[in-house]
């Protein structure tokens, strides 16, 4: 069932302040168009400049996620980004007035409540295209004791496991089988830290607007009267109390809430990949940093994925369009300046060609006979060679007709082509064939690598003695 892109259908406001930097901030998030993705404005500065929420403007991981672009930056963006995702959101824009998003109660319910209340569109003139991967992707952080791997899936799955060797946690795990049980499962996680962290927190200069609404805090050692009275300072509270672990009775939203927690962030780092994912995450002690070293990871590979879409797979088990006879029917070459041994594809606007390199091609006895290379020019050769077939594909009888070679612009020569490859030749269309000219861009493939690549003019006449 194809799948189309969403948005929400009215803009929302929610205001508070920044854990870190304690300073409060309007956020407002509007409805957006197809393909806008995520993008944060701070319109308290001037021009309001934008940030897009990409992996690869993430300038900060200390205990948040903060992306800077434009000369602006937005700091703890992944609780926001966590709720987008699990609502399935595709597109918004978030106006920010301050350097921080709202910690709010620490959790991404109250985002997820809001886009609830503002009404999800669907936007069908835009398709909404899911990444699946298709291969193991793993990151490991061994002086941390981190791992984090994706596999495969047909849905957005996730797994968490943490454990940090403290009697009061514990280890925790936590899961779920769909990002639409994000909502029930996840988005009343609050963010946690342990006690013995908040000084050097505080030290840091971060968590100026941390309180015990918006965090849970562990205690995890015996804490003195004097460091319960520094502590009810510091959060503004009359009195402070330990109960079971945690500062002033804190009644626990799930059994492994901090487990949650955890996986809350990594659904809101790894929406700065871009693109909703079908697949299943399993991490063990994950944190800002190494997600976002993760999601580094899949974004390259989903370029690569993407980038070889383009290149033609040649499988030699699948019988050719046309085999060798029949290529020499229809283009004047012939042995030993035939240089196509298949055709594999051809439309009205490609084709795409193979030509296997041996050693025993007669250009080899001269052209670097001790280190055997394929001359360049060769290579542009059986482009031409190739593009020929697709102009010649214009006419009823291509054995009637020539081809000629009038023109090379932007030649590059990427890699050497050497006995034993597979040339994978593709050429498309720059415009439509008129009057017998073609103009095409020619790339040629040695497996996932391009090796040449140029734009090639050819012509089609008639035989005169036809």
């Amino acid at each position: 069932m194809k799948e189309f892109q969403r948005t929400i259908k009215k803009p929302f406001t929610l205001s508070g302040v920044g854990v870190h930097t304690g300073i409060s901030a309007n956020l407002t998030v509007r409805p957006a168009q197809g393909n806008h993705g995520y993008v944060f404005k701070r319109v308290d500065l001037e021009n309001e400049p934008t940030i897009k929420a990409d992996v690869d403007f993430v300038t900060d991981v200390s205990r948040g996620t903060t992306l800077t672009q434009n000369g602006a930056k937005v700091m703890t963006v992944e609780h926001l980004l966590a709720a987008l995702i699990g609502s399935e959101i595709d597109n918004v824009l978030i106006e920010l007035d301050g350097p921080e998003v709202p910690i709010l109660d620490g959790s991404s319910r109250m985002f997820v409540d809001a886009i609830v209340d503002s009404g999800i569109e669907l936007q069908n003139e835009f398709p909404r295209e899911s990444f699946r991967l298709n291969k193991i992707i793993a990151f490991r952080d061994e002086a941390r004791n981190v791992e984090l791997v994706a596999m495969p899936a047909d849905d957005y799955q996730l797994s968490v496991m943490i454990d940090y060797n403290s009697e009061v946690l514990g280890p925790q795990h936590a899961t779920v089988d769909h990002i639409n049980d994000f909502r029930k499962e996840i988005a009343e996680a609050r963010t946690f830290c342990f006690l013995h962290e908040i000084e050097h927190l505080v030290d840091s200069n971060l968590i100026r607007g941390g309180s015990l609404d918006n965090a849970l805090v562990i205690v995890d050692h015996k804490i003195e009267d004097s460091q319960l009275r520094k502590l009810a300072q510091f959060f503004q509270k009359d009195d402070i109390e330990v109960e079971e672990g945690y500062l002033n009775n804190v009644e626990l939203r799930y059994r492994n809430e901090p487990a949650r927690h955890k996986l809350l962030d990594i659904v809101g780092d790894l929406a700065l990949i871009g693109v909703p994912l079908k697949a299943k995450i399993i991490a063990t002690r994950p944190g800002h940093a190494a997600n976002i070293e993760f999601a580094r990871k899949i974004k390259a590979h989903i370029k690569e994925q993407k980038n070889m879409k383009h290149i033609p797979q040649y499988d030699p088990n699948q019988p050719p369009l046309m085999d060798t006879r029949m290529i020499a029917r229809s283009l004047p070459h012939k042995y030993p300046f035939l240089l196509v041994d298949k055709v594999i594809e051809l439309s009205e606007n490609h084709v795409v060609g193979v030509k296997n390199v041996t050693f025993n091609e007669a250009f080899f006895q001269g052209h670097f006979p001790g280190n055997p290379v394929m001359p360049g020019v060769l290579q542009i050769e059986a482009m031409a060679q190739t593009g020929g077939i697709l102009v010649l594909h214009t006419v009823s009888d291509p054995e009637n007709w020539d081809t000629y070679f009038l023109k090379i612009d932007n030649a590059r020569f990427k890699n050497k082509v050497v006995p034993g490859d597979t040339l994978v030749m593709k050429l498309e269309l720059l415009s439509p064939i008129r009057r017998g000219l073609c103009e095409m861009r020619g790339t040629v493939y040695v497996g996932n690598k391009v090796v040449t690549e140029a734009d090639l003019v050819a012509k089609i006449i008639r035989k005169e003695n036809v």
